[in-house]
């Protein structure tokens, strides 16, 4: 997956004439804050060479995480047309333009972040959105969400450099300011899973109709050392790749998300809970089933149609009850 064109574009010039060595250091600081998980009350965008690497290292693999999340919850809501986006921690932007992909007919946008830098560097992309944009200064640790509410709401990347009792507590406001649908998108680590797994069960208890991953709101039917997440792959541009030091023109992010509505949403079969195991003549796939239970299905060629359906999978995919139902 790759940033849109327009995106892209706003990226690369920005970047123009910003030396390599200083977007390596400022990326590999932030590497080491998000790996590590800091939670130190300082600004991880604080700078604006920081906003700058953080754009270069990190915004292709968030948008591709971000864009693969709404898509999932966007197929099982096929008649869900968002016009509005309320977007916390908004960084540069990048829930805004994976939702504008996602659904054409989102209109505007609210972004909030706390960081000077990321908010003026995402404010000069937005001008080459097409929506309407409003940027505002937020403290996501101490302020409150504006009383308003938006058909969408995104909360990308935000709960791992929050306290606890703050996660729950801005899922809340979150989903109270949720017309139609709120996606909450964090790292697919281990940690990352256990905060969706908090976010989920809150929703849950405030009568949230889950959209996905989850094909049920029953107890997550994982147990550690498993964990449920997904992964996208990334095209790295020449600068990407320099920046993060790296030799291959590509990079796979591991996300995990949640996806809750106040609409009216069918639930799927089963969704795929790890890359498909092709072999001669037979799929291996597993599953997390509707009923609340993880499931391992083998799909054989002797099944005609299913077989062929079941070749066509991917990780992460939802599945029809025509693949499932042997098995369950």
């Amino acid at each position: 997956m790759e940033l849109p064109p327009r995106l892209r574009q706003a990226v690369d010039t920005a970047l123009s004439g910003v030396p390599l060595a200083d977007l390596q250091r400022a990326s590999e600081r932030l590497t080491q804050r998000y790996r590590g998980e800091i939670l130190d009350g300082q600004l991880h965008l604080g700078d604006p060479v920081a906003a700058l690497a953080y754009v270069t290292a990190r915004l292709p693999a968030t948008y591709a995480a971000v864009r693969a999340a709404l898509e999932h919850a966007a197929e099982r809501m096929p008649d869900f047309r968002p016009g509005s986006l309320l977007d916390v921690g908004a960084g540069p932007g990048t829930a805004m333009w994976a939702s504008a992909d996602c659904w054409p007919s989102l209109g505007q946008a609210l972004l909030l972040d706390a960081s000077p830098a990321i908010r003026a560097l995402g404010s000069r992309f937005s001008e080459a959105s097409g929506l309407s944009t409003e940027w505002r200064a937020f403290d996501i640790a101490r302020d409150t969400l504006p009383d308003t509410s938006s058909d969408l709401v995104t909360l990308a990347y935000v709960l791992d450099e929050l306290a606890p009792a703050v996660q729950l507590a801005l899922v809340d406001q979150a989903w109270a300011r949720t017309a139609g649908l709120l996606v909450v998108v964090e790292p697919g680590t281990p940690a990352g899973w256990k905060r969706i797994l908090a976010a989920r069960d809150r929703l849950i208890a405030a009568d949230a109709t889950l959209v996905a991953p989850c094909p049920h709101d029953a107890r997550c039917p994982l147990v550690e050392p498993d964990w449920c997440h997904f992964s996208r792959r990334v095209a790295r541009s020449s600068l990407h790749r320099m920046t993060k030091r790296g030799a291959v023109p590509w990079e796979d992010e591991k996300y995990i998300y949640i996806a809750a509505s106040r609409l009216p949403v069918q639930q799927p079969a089963a969704r795929i809970l790890t890359p498909p195991r092709e072999s001669s003549g037979k799929v291996g796939l597993k599953l997390c089933c509707a009923d609340g239970f993880a499931r391992e299905r083998l799909v054989t060629r002797r099944e005609g149609a299913v077989y062929k359906e079941a070749r066509r999978t991917d990780w992460g995919d939802a599945l029809a009850h025509s693949v499932v139902e042997r098995d369950v």
